[in-house]
């Protein structure tokens, strides 16, 4: 990955951290390769588990159901829009 590139997801998770401190609700970036490698392993066996997807385009929202009924929402305009041209909104999929 090119340094510009890297730099512009450091900014970015940075901003994202700063805004959880104003609401005195920080978290935690990871950008270093040995953390994303575990937060894909993590993120994949959570999708690999779902059990419905909601996918609203309209709002840029996409909403996970787990097998034991919980929903989780991701605001992506571009997750939103990749599902729904991929025809996941369609009865029965593709």
């Amino acid at each position: 990955m090119s340094t510009e590139k890297q730099q512009k997801i450091q900014e970015t998770a940075e901003r994202i951290i700063e805004l959880g401190n104003e609401l005195e609700a920080p978290g935690h970036a990871a950008v270093d390769e040995a953390s994303l490698l575990r937060a894909r392993e993590v993120l994949h066996r959570w999708v690999d588990d779902l059990k419905g997807v909601v996918v609203n385009a309209a709002l840029g929202r996409v909403t996970v159901i787990q097998e034991d009924g919980y929903a989780s929402s991701i605001a992506s305009a571009e997750l939103a829009f990749r599902l729904s041209a991929a025809g996941i909104t369609q009865s029965g999929g593709r």
